[in-house]
């Protein structure tokens, strides 16, 4: 019995020993462990300091894309106005607005509507009332009338007191 006494107070002593060395060792930290947190907190920092870096660089292009947002509206803008310009301009052949057009004329008309004009006005029939000659080489047109319907449903139109004066006399 003594026998197990000392056996059993040894095994105590060992484990007593074993557990004051964990109780220390927990406390203190080992310097491999004060090595890595050294290094851990360098990093961190580094990538807070980057963090910070690409919030900034984040605004900067917020703020460009803004401003190129406005500039692409602002052309948008321009582009449809030049559209617009565009559609209320007759093309270079057309001469449907040399005062035969009676009114018809849009401001916005597509190239098919102005065609259609001009093949209205190819098939006007213009009649003279009375032509009147004087000296100076002048030419008369009288009894100005507006545009009738004839009976088979043509417009007619009847141009008159028009005068052309040479430049001779």
């Amino acid at each position: 019995m003594v026998h197990e006494y000392r056996k059993l107070s040894q095994t105590f002593e060992e484990v007593k020993a074993e557990n004051n060395g964990l109780k220390n060792s927990s406390v203190e930290p080992s310097t491999t462990q004060l090595g890595e947190t050294d290094s851990l907190q360098t990093e961190l920092s580094k990538l807070k300091s980057e963090n910070e870096s690409l919030r900034l660089r984040s605004c900067e292009l917020e703020s460009e894309n803004e401003r190129l947002n406005l500039v692409m509206s602002s052309w948008t803008q321009s582009s449809v106005s030049l559209s617009k310009l565009h559609e209320t301009q007759k093309p270079l052949n057309d001469k449907s607005v040399l005062g035969f057009n009676g009114g018809e004329s849009n401001s916005g008309e597509t190239c098919t509507q102005s065609n259609m004009v001009y093949d209205k006005f190819k098939k006007m029939n213009f009649v003279k009332a009375s032509v009147i000659h004087n000296t100076c080489e002048s030419v008369k047109y009288d009894d100005q009338t507006s545009g009738q319907l004839n009976q088979k449903g043509k417009l007619v139109s009847y141009i008159s007191d028009l005068r052309i004066l040479s430049q001779d006399g």
